[in-house]
């Protein structure tokens, strides 16, 4: 994405998160902030590290858009950029004098993309979070156990919006190649939350009745299940294949189950969980996380030990090859504070499978505002008297 350059309007995570695939892929992601600094920064509880996780590889300006001088040079910048992206709320970007009809006016190939709560229908004008549509999707019905609808323990549904949104930014370029215009597109929470629960909306179809929740649903398979071992430790273990059962009861002791003529093919055992679960649990809960581990790596099953997300900073399957990229976490920003290991992009590229890397710590305020309009053209004067003003970060 070299040699794109990309206005980032985001705020909280969707926003954000699709400036950050843009800024990792290589484009100049430049995050129009106000001069107080982004309220992302800000944020505290579980969602103080939203601003560190998707701010770096960008560059800062620093625009008061409540001025109205600030229009003009906000449409200076949209002039020369490939990409603008926002996720206010419904009207707040168009009141600022920056929607799409107003940037399209000075730069017809531009890329705008609006992240909504929202597409086009009779909620467009509502707003939304990843919460609210988690529970209007049925997303939290599905992951909680009955009667007690849950969120998803990450903002899924954020994050997914700014995921589909590059998608749809790309989709735009490549028609760019082709036209010479750009165009508007959008992606939305409520939408993708919906996207994510089709494969529920056909197994309704399909079984005749609605979908229990995960916690209660009927297994697909016969072994599928988290396993509280001798020491305290919490393992998965997912049986899905004939091949991995004949290697699950080898590993684990349990020949007799392998043999037992009621446990033979798939559907079999997972009719069979009743009666069969409860005997499996005795045998693997008897060992320890170490010895489960070991067990069900040498017969090559799926598994996993519980982990925590702060396991992640120590994962050796993400140190290994730049899957961890070392964050300056103040809100401050700018390469201030203590530096953690956050995961990267979940992608790799050719040959050598290269991974995205650091270019550049999440900014502080403002911090690239003056290199910003002077390769727009500004001169040093203008940016004096814009300073001056207030309208940029001095």
């Amino acid at each position: 994405m070299a040699g794109l350059r990309v206005l980032d309007f985001g705020h909280t995570v969707m926003g954000p998160c699709a400036g950050l695939l843009l800024a990792d892929l290589g484009a100049d992601v430049i995050k129009i902030e106000p001069p107080e600094g982004c309220p992302t920064r800000k944020l505290p509880g579980f969602a103080s590290g939203f601003f560190a996780t998707y701010a770096r590889n960008k560059r800062s300006l620093a625009l008061d858009l409540k001025q109205p001088d600030a229009r003009a040079v906000l449409h200076k910048l949209a002039a020369g950029a490939d990409v603008v992206l926002e996720n206010y709320g419904p009207g707040t970007i168009e009141r600022l004098g920056c929607g799409w009809e107003d940037l399209r006016a000075v730069n017809p190939r531009l890329i705008y993309l609006a992240m909504k709560g929202y597409l086009a229908g009779p909620y467009e004008q509502r707003g939304a979070l990843d919460e609210v549509v988690q529970m209007q999707s049925g997303l939290a019905y599905m992951t909680g156990p009955p009667g007690q609808p849950l969120r998803a323990g990450a903002p899924v549904i954020d994050m997914m919006g700014g995921v589909f949104g590059v998608v749809a930014v790309l989709a735009a370029l490549r028609e760019r190649d082709r036209t010479g215009l750009g165009q508007r597109v959008a992606a939305s929470l409520y939408e993708s939350a919906a996207f994510l629960m089709a494969p529920f909306s056909v197994g309704s179809a399909v079984i005749g009745q609605p979908m229990p929740p995960m916690p209660a649903r009927k297994n697909a398979w016969g072994i599928y299940d988290v396993f509280t071992a001798a020491d305290g430790g919490m393992v998965f273990l997912g049986v899905t294949s004939d091949a991995h059962w004949r290697r699950f009861c080898a590993a684990f002791d349990s020949l007799d189950l392998a043999e037992d003529a009621r446990l033979q093919g798939n559907a079999a055992r997972s009719e069979a969980r009743d009666w069969m679960l409860p005997i499996v649990r005795e045998r693997v809960q008897a060992l320890s996380v170490a010895e489960i581990s070991e067990r069900a790596e040498t017969a090559n099953i799926p598994w996993a030990r519980v982990g925590h997300p702060a396991d992640l900073a120590h994962d050796p399957q993400l140190l290994a090859h730049g899957g961890l990229i070392d964050t300056a976490v103040s809100p401050l920003g700018g390469g201030e504070g203590m530096q953690v290991a956050v995961p990267g992009l979940p992608l790799e590229f050719g040959d050598q499978r290269i991974r995205t890397r650091l270019q550049r710590q999440p900014p502080a305020i403002g911090e690239h505002s003056v290199d910003v309009l002077r390769e727009a053209g500004f001169s040093a004067a203008d940016i004096a008297a814009l300073q001056a003003k207030g309208i940029v970060l001095a």
